[in-house]
């Protein structure tokens, strides 16, 4: 019989995590937009610097505590059962933001924080495992790529499917539909069970491992410690007290992670510290990355024309003005071109200063008589365009390392990554470019610039969020992978949390190229540190290529 050129078992991880990223995606795609809709349509009504923060916060520690549950899994629980815990926990606590109430809100995000810990480190291990094996160990960047590609297929329709849900039967229809599809996650994965059930063994820890349980439940009360101290101080530190109980706590997870190094034997030491220098740097991509949900969001919603033809109904909401949202029930017929006011007959401002901010800054041929409407396209839409890229794109890059590889010449891991932030850089120009073009609002801008600047920071992603998972499952001591997986989310967490703490400065441009410029900037001095240790960094990985 042929071998078959990949193990079975990634095919079963593949829609494992398909119907993972839906649920997440589809609930991460309407979030920010819930917490900021006005109450009487259902959502939480907060201003936008608060729902950023939460944002910020929540995709903080979803990828905060997968450094707990990898070690967890390492030590004690084996791969297959944190898997299957961390998925039923999300499933719960999607379904949880279906109840319109705050204690359900935050619990439920107490709840997927918890899950999500428990399920992404140890899948992604429980992969690199299967790749352990000499028939399939040359290919296992190219079966993380496979894998980065289809579960992006998740991620690419569940935003369609929260659209039509949203508009049909409301927050609660699209939430609840987040919470089957993580269900219906958990059931593939136990169809596949027999698959890598034979790759589901933990490591027999060395005798100076032992005390690592203990060390864990130390951190993690220190950690908790330092967050309630972070929490306390008076006034804030880094503009709110969750942002400054965040980075309180990390404070005692790096720690743990400096002892991990500086403890390692001279044979481990090269390849950890490879891996957290790559950790550090990486954290700046996810920080400028991460502003799909918020920055990209917002613009999306006001300052990108929107409008669709009548007949696409079901991914679109009609938006316009309603007797409610005028005062005096006046006949509007002038638009103000320099304040953007609607005008009275006799030319004296009618009162309808609380008109939908979507009109405020669209052309004046376009803007809907009152008790007319238009037809806009959901904003969640847009969050369907990385995922829709990534699907698109993935078999490209392969193709394309293959190509190199074939003729001696693909870059390594590390100058993979590095050249994923660069490309990463200029996707921010792109949004310069349209804030120009657009006289920084004044006008509406064509949808194309920000499908063109997600296209382009696809490419820099595909190049360097798959590669990292590629780096830890050839880098990490053996009986480390999975607690190292967990440092790859730490960073991935704390470049979240900054992508929170940047969009909530949004408002705070009043020319927003200058926000877009800042991205730029912290961007290219990742990229610029990057290649000055590049040289040392591709040492190592050619090292570990001939052991």
């Amino acid at each position: 019989m042929a071998q078959s050129k990949y193990p079975k078992g990634l095919f079963f991880l593949v829609f494992t995590e398909f119907w993972e990223r839906f649920g997440y995606y589809l609930m991460i795609g309407i979030f920010f937009l819930y917490m900021t809709t006005d109450a009487n349509d259902g959502g939480m009504n907060w201003e936008k610097d608060t729902a950023s923060d939460i944002y910020g916060t929540f995709i903080a520690l979803a990828y905060l505590t997968p450094f707990m549950g990898g070690l967890l899994a390492d030590l004690k629980l084996g791969y297959r059962f944190s898997i299957t815990l961390g998925g039923i926990l999300m499933g719960i606590g999607y379904c949880m933001l279906a109840i319109p109430e705050k204690w359900a809100f935050y619990t439920a995000l107490a709840i997927m924080v918890v899950g999500n810990g428990f399920f992404k480190p140890n899948i992604s291990t429980l992969l690199g495992n299967l790749f352990n094996d000499p028939r399939y160990k040359e290919k296992k960047d190219t079966g993380y790529n496979i894998f980065y590609m289809g579960i992006n297929l998740g991620a690419f329709v569940c935003n369609f499917i929260a659209a039509i849900m949203r508009n049909k039967i409301g927050w609660h229809g699209a939430f609840l539909t987040a919470g089957c599809g993580m269900f219906l996650g958990v059931i593939t994965f136990w169809f596949g069970m027999k698959h890598y059930k034979h790759v589901d063994v933990r490591k027999e820890p060395k005798p100076e491992d032992k005390p690592f349980l203990m060390q864990f439940v130390k951190v993690l009360i220190a950690g908790l410690l330092f967050a309630f101290v972070g929490w306390m101080i008076p006034d804030t530190i880094m503009g709110s007290d969750s942002t400054d109980a965040f980075f309180m706590f990390c404070i005692p997870v790096v720690y743990f992670y400096a002892t991990i190094y500086k403890n390692a034997n001279a044979e481990e030491k090269k390849p950890l510290g490879t891996m957290f220098t790559i950790f550090i740097i990486v954290i700046l991509f996810w920080a400028i990355f991460k502003q799909n949900g918020t920055a990209l969001t917002t613009y999306a919603e006001y300052y990108t024309d929107r409008e669709s033809p009548a007949q696409i109904t079901a991914v679109t909401e009609k938006f316009g003005f309603s007797e409610k949202l005028v005062a005096e029930n006046k006949e509007v017929n002038q638009v103000d071109e320099q304040f953007r006011k609607i005008k009275g007959a006799d030319g004296k401002p009618v009162k309808c200063i609380d008109y939908p901010n979507y009109f405020k800054n669209i052309d004046a041929s376009k803007m809907p008589a009152q008790g007319q409407s238009v037809n806009l396209v959901n904003t969640e839409i847009f969050q369907s365009v990385n995922p829709f890229f990534v699907v698109i794109l993935t078999p490209i890059i392969i193709a394309f390392f293959a190509f190199m590889r074939n003729r001696g010449k693909e870059p390594t891991t590390a100058s993979k990554i590095a050249y994923g932030l660069l490309i990463s850089a200029l996707s921010t120009l792109v949004m310069v470019a349209a804030v120009y073009y657009t006289n920084n609002g004044i006008n509406k801008a064509s949808a194309w610039w920000l499908i063109s600047s997600y296209g382009v920071i696809t490419i820099g992603e595909l190049c360097l969020s798959p590669m990292g998972l590629s780096m830890v499952s050839k880098l990490a001591p053996l009986r480390l992978t999975a607690l190292m997986m967990g440092g790859w989310q730490l960073a991935t967490s704390i470049g979240n949390k900054l992508s929170g703490v940047l969009a909530k400065n949004w408002d705070k441009f009043d020319n927003k190229a200058n926000y877009f410029w800042l991205n730029f900037a912290l961007l290219m001095f990742a990229f610029l540190i990057m290649m000055l240790l590049l040289k040392r960094l591709n040492k190592v990985f050619h090292e570990g290529k001939e052991n």
